[in-house]
């Protein structure tokens, strides 16, 4: 095999399909191996690039195939698909996935290291206990709702007067109810436990990265904000500049263009919903707690446009409003920072 071989790899659970080419459009070899004999075929093999989709497993098999020297590249499996031709088989997959690896447009996702991986499996751990947690306290609500009991705003109103309900015998909370009620209680104590072990062990893992101290020194970045960044993007020396980052996470406007018309709208939603989440999340707190601290450059940008100023109001805070920011017309407001 010459240098330009590639091994495409369509990854699985208990069988790997792989497709073996030394130029486009013609695959030379295939095989169809155990996970077992995976990493064995891939050591016989001389230098490669191994081409797979940045699918489960697949960052630790790339770092694997790296030990052995080959060439790594994961590709997103969303731009992968339109190189499947008919049917979808592992066959076809992984001779879609040789195609797609050709295409100098599409962009190669990095593999992530260990360390990592230990971030963003904290992160997800710790998003989904508080879905968990937030469905138990619309739950509590609704249901108390239905028996004439109204909860005033915020979750931490909820606990505390659901116990209180539960230990006065004169309320009208059904006798039936109050241990199955007390044991929610309980079960949203113990979600609350766990988020808190989840942030002590991220606080723990940031001390020895000097990346999230760097980046915890930007307004409205935290501990969150900083380790998701350091998690899922990893080295943000990949990005040639801040508006190749903003496209990366989905806040550039979606453009439906032809001939001499050019149409933008909102923002295109299309990078990771969790880091702009937390990104939009920071950006509305650094403007709500504007006025309240020492003014600077950026406060008084913020401040300044009487769209950001209204606090009661925060469908003006998403980033389709920010000054210099794209509108629904495709033209900026006039500010910029």
């Amino acid at each position: 095999m010459s240098n330009d071989t590639r091994i495409g790899v369509d990854v699985a659970k208990a069988v790997f399909e792989l497709a073996i080419s030394d130029r486009p459009g013609h695959v030379t070899r295939r095989e169809r191996l155990p996970r077992g004999q995976f990493l064995a075929f891939i050591a016989q093999q001389p230098q490669a690039t191994v081409v797979m989709e940045a699918c489960g497993s697949a960052h630790h098999w790339g770092r694997k195939i790296q030990g052995l020297g080959h060439r790594i590249v994961l590709l997103p499996p969303h731009h992968v698909r339109p190189y499947i031709r008919r049917n979808k088989t592992d066959r076809t997959d992984a001779k879609g996935i040789l195609e797609a690896s050709r295409n100098e447009d599409i962009r190669a996702v990095p593999v992530k290291t260990v360390g990592q991986q230990v971030l963003t499996s904290l992160h997800r751990l710790r998003s989904g206990w508080m879905r968990e947690r937030t469905a138990r306290l619309n739950a509590l609500r609704g249901l108390l709702r239905e028996l004439g009991v109204f909860i005033p705003m915020g979750a931490r109103e909820v606990v505390p007067l659901v116990w209180s309900l539960i230990e006065d015998a004169d309320s009208e909370l059904p006798e039936a109810l109050r241990s199955i009620f007390a044991e929610a209680c309980r079960e949203i104590r113990e979600i609350e436990a766990r988020v808190k072990q989840v942030e002590r062990q991220l606080e723990a893992t940031a001390e020895q990265l000097p990346a999230v101290e760097y980046l915890r020194t930007i307004p409205g970045i935290g501990l969150l904000i900083a380790t998701a960044l350091v998690a899922f993007i990893g080295d943000i020396r990949r990005f040639p500049s801040g508006r190749h980052f903003a496209s990366y996470l989905g806040l550039t406007p979606r453009e439906y263009s032809s001939g001499l018309k050019r149409n933008l709208g909102r923002i295109s939603k299309r990078g990771d919903g969790y880091l702009r989440t937390l990104l939009i999340h920071g950006a509305r707190s650094v403007l709500v707690h504007a006025r309240k601290q020492q003014p600077d450059r950026l406060r008084e940008w913020g401040t300044s446009s009487p769209r950001l100023t209204c606090t009661t109001r925060p469908r003006w805070l998403s980033p389709t409003s920010w000054p210099g920011s794209f509108g629904p017309s495709g033209t900026t407001n006039g500010h910029s920072p």
